[in-house]
């Protein structure tokens, strides 16, 4: 049983958000970017990491990936964690994993969600900045050199390198 006191200083601790993303790729290296409905820019598949039931960013990026764009694909390596400060909102811890290269029939079996997305598009790794808002640009910059050079996950804050 938890004590109220333990109950009170874990109501009190600062919050942070976390939400999960899949960097996905074709055969020419191309980006694949989906277009939400509730903000301007384009994003990658994936979205908030329901930490309140247990799930994981891991989890969260999968859950999001067969949500959002209908595909059951198990994320690879982590590419990217950035700590994204924000006006008007706690922090966001933002997860990025590597979704692999996918072939001709799983791009024919995207399925929007239509609640939530309005399109996706291949964009080349240079032009993918121009479409995504904020520090998901430069993330998705880091996130791609780490898979290049295969040194593991990219540490940054707000979508620069910590280090």
């Amino acid at each position: 049983m938890t004590s109220p006191d333990y109950t009170a200083y874990i109501a009190g601790l600062p919050k942070v958000l976390a939400g999960a993303a899949c960097l996905f790729r074709d055969a020419d290296g191309r980006i694949l970017l989906v277009e939400p409905n509730y903000r301007e820019g384009w994003a990658l598949p994936g979205g908030t990491v329901e930490s309140d039931g247990g799930e994981t960013p891991r989890e969260a990026a999968r859950r999001e990936t067969r949500e959002e764009i209908g595909l059951a694909v198990e994320p690879g390596a982590l590419l990217a964690v950035d700590w994204v400060r924000g006006p008007g909102r706690p922090p966001l811890v933002a997860y990025v994993y590597d979704g692999g290269v996918l072939d001709g029939e799983q791009f024919r079996a995207i399925r929007l969600q239509e609640s939530e997305l309005l399109s996706w598009k291949l964009v080349e790794p240079e032009e993918a900045a121009a479409y995504l808002p904020g520090a998901l640009g430069p993330r998705v910059r880091a996130a791609l050199d780490a898979l290049a050079a295969g040194t593991g996950p990219a540490e940054l804050v707000d979508g620069r390198p910590e280090r």
